[in-house]
């Protein structure tokens, strides 16, 4: 059975609120008391909105400003049940933890490190009271292990305001044991600590990833059941990460390491008090004017594959020949990858001994290993044949592995378990259709594609509970038993139902794929919903990248809902509406013809 779901998802709502107080919490450190009746639930625009909800220790809102001053113009869609990022170019948005939630009064604190110099610390430095603020979120809260004997919460000051709260609201009983990075002693708060609890203030400037790493490791090993949680600067966590799940063997679900702000290269970027979505910093090309050389990324692919990464993190210091004697090719390969992977900052040192560089570290998050080793860099390569594919009528996929994308996904679980994780962001968007009336009165509903997992647990969260089966080939199936909540409860083959959702099933799918694929669902259901993405996320810097990335999986563009109703008029239905979810994605009802 799969293990616990690791969060509690949230309506994306945006609301709009005002400064009551401010006052400085440090000389770093302001905390703006905000309130306004859109806290409480409201009514905008005949959408009705439920009250802000922030239960989580480290849940975090973004908070939205604009590079003009033109906030209202950098605002995003608020939908039914979501939100839809609109192109913006002024937009800017950086998440925030409440630090504290009152909503008796109906107001909530936000902390801000005044030292940076970005627009939040900005506006927070010449807050006064009546300034307007709007937000969105938060999206979920973090469940922690039931029964733990202890945890560790480590961060740097941005991490205070998330510290401080847990301590505060204490949402588990178990001795809590502190770490907390400061530049000088100005920057440190009077915290809620109980008998038990140890608390240790380090000196050290913000995103010092040797002294983070240092203190770390200098802490006492704990007995018992665990958990450790972590939020500094994301390159700084790096090595934290390492030691804690290569060394210590701390098993993912005991542990939380999230980048709350990023060093660019070219200067400090502005510290926040909360995580971060990572994208809102901007791309820097390696030379105006000048396409980069492919060259870095491919020696980076060559070493994740040869296992160099791993082998490095693991024997730091190694030499060049205990190296490629390790992972088994010549020393002289292996050194001929050496000046570009240093370059580039993936392994430092010399043939004397080798570290893991900044870049290096990063590969050894699950998700950044992927852009080099998974199916995303497959895709990526297959664009060599993308020329000929467009002359071709078929997928740059499909013209350099002589398969379709599908028929490759079907056979081969790693693959198919990539796109199902990929899925995982699709339940923060599917309360727009689970909220919808076609649920009333239906008995059964038939689940297909990678996305059936988040469409299982939002039915839940929803309360709706049709009997659920499951239409997938026998690997894709076998997938799936593994990440749903309680498979038992699912009739794991296809057969009639009252409803039937394909969920990101056409993604990888090309038209005449597609097309077959709903020509089944018709001969099972009288209404199907298709849950796609129609555009790329409108907040990630990398959309023209999953745009194009794409068009090399099915040999066309991401299919909106034109698309999808010329499929749908091939197949035998006809769209019934379409159901906005947000960011990018869209919910299209059909119903047979």
């Amino acid at each position: 059975m799969a293990a616990q779901r690791a969060y509690t998802t949230h309506p994306l709502v945006l609301r709009r609120v005002t400064v009551r107080r401010v006052h400085d919490v440090t000389p770093r450190m302001r905390r703006v008391v905000l309130g306004g009746d859109q806290l409480a639930p409201f009514t905008r625009d005949g959408i009705e909105h439920p009250a802000f909800a922030a239960p989580g220790f480290d849940d975090h809102i973004k908070v939205i400003l604009a590079s003009d001053g033109d906030v209202h113009a950098a605002l995003p869609a608020q939908l039914p049940h979501g939100i839809e990022w609109t192109p913006a170019e002024n937009r800017l948005t950086r998440d925030y933890t409440p630090r504290r939630v009152d909503a008796g009064a109906g107001e909530f604190d936000l902390d801000f490190v005044v030292h940076g110099d970005g627009p939040a610390s900005a506006w927070a430095a010449s807050a006064r009271a009546g300034d307007e603020l709007w937000f969105v979120g938060p999206k979920s809260s973090l469940r922690l292990p039931e029964r733990l004997d202890w945890i560790r919460l480590v961060g740097d000051e941005t991490a205070l305001p998330a510290i401080g709260r847990f301590l505060d609201e204490r949402p588990l009983d178990a001795p809590a044991h502190i770490l907390v990075t400061v530049p000088d002693d100005s920057a440190r708060q009077e915290l809620a600590l109980r008998d038990g609890d140890t608390l240790t203030w380090v000196s050290a400037e913000p995103g010092d990833a040797a002294a983070l790493e240092a203190a770390v490791r200098a802490l006492p090993l704990l007995a018992g059941e665990g958990y450790v949680w972590a939020a500094a600067e994301s390159r700084a966590l790096l090595p934290v990460r390492r030691y804690l799940r290569r060394e210590r063997k701390l098993a993912k679900e005991r542990l939380n390491i999230t980048g709350y702000w990023h060093r660019e290269e070219h200067g400090a970027a502005e510290p926040r008090a909360a995580g971060t979505s990572g994208d809102e910093g901007k791309a820097v090309a390696d030379v105006p004017g000048r396409v980069p050389s492919p060259l870095p990324w491919l020696v980076t692919r060559a070493a994740v594959q040869l296992g160099v990464i791993d082998a490095v993190a693991d024997t730091p210091g190694v030499t060049l020949k205990a190296l490629a004697s390790h992972v088994g090719v010549p020393a002289a390969g292996v050194g001929a990858l050496l000046p570009l992977l240093t370059a580039h900052g993936v392994v430092v040192g010399d043939e004397t001994g080798l570290r893991l560089g900044p870049a290096g570290e990063e590969l050894l998050d699950d998700h950044e290993r992927e852009e080099y080793a998974g199916q995303e860099a497959e895709l990526l390569l297959s664009l060599a044949r993308f020329a000929p594919a467009l002359r071709n009528g078929t997928s740059s996929w499909q013209e350099a592995s002589h398969t379709t994308l599908r028929d490759a996904v079907a056979q081969d679980a790693d693959r198919y378990g990539e796109l199902v994780e990929e899925c995982e962001q699709l339940l923060f968007l599917l309360s727009g259709l689970t909220a919808d009336p076609l649920w009333e009165g239906v008995g059964t509903c038939l689940l297909t594609g990678p996305g059936s997992v988040s469409v299982a647990a939002a039915l839940d969260d929803a309360g709706r509970r049709p009997r659920l089966r499951v239409a997938e080939g026998d690997v894709p199936a076998a997938v799936l038993r593994e990440c749903v909540q309680a498979p038992e409860r699912i009739d794991w083959t296809a057969g009639p139902a009252d409803v039937a959702v394909a969920a990101k099933a056409l993604a990888y799918r090309t038209d005449r794929e597609a097309a077959h694929l709903l020509t089944e669902l018709a001969g099972w259901a009288a209404t199907a919903i298709v849950v796609e993405a129609s555009r790329p996320d409108g907040l990630s810097r990398h959309a023209a990248e999953a745009a194009l990335q794409a068009y090399a999986a099915t040999g066309g563009p991401l299919r909106d809902s034109a698309a999808i109703a010329a499929l749908a008029e091939r197949t035998g239905w006809y769209v019934d509406r379409v159901i906005a979810l947000g960011w990018g994605t869209e919910a299209t009802v059909l119903r047979r013809a």
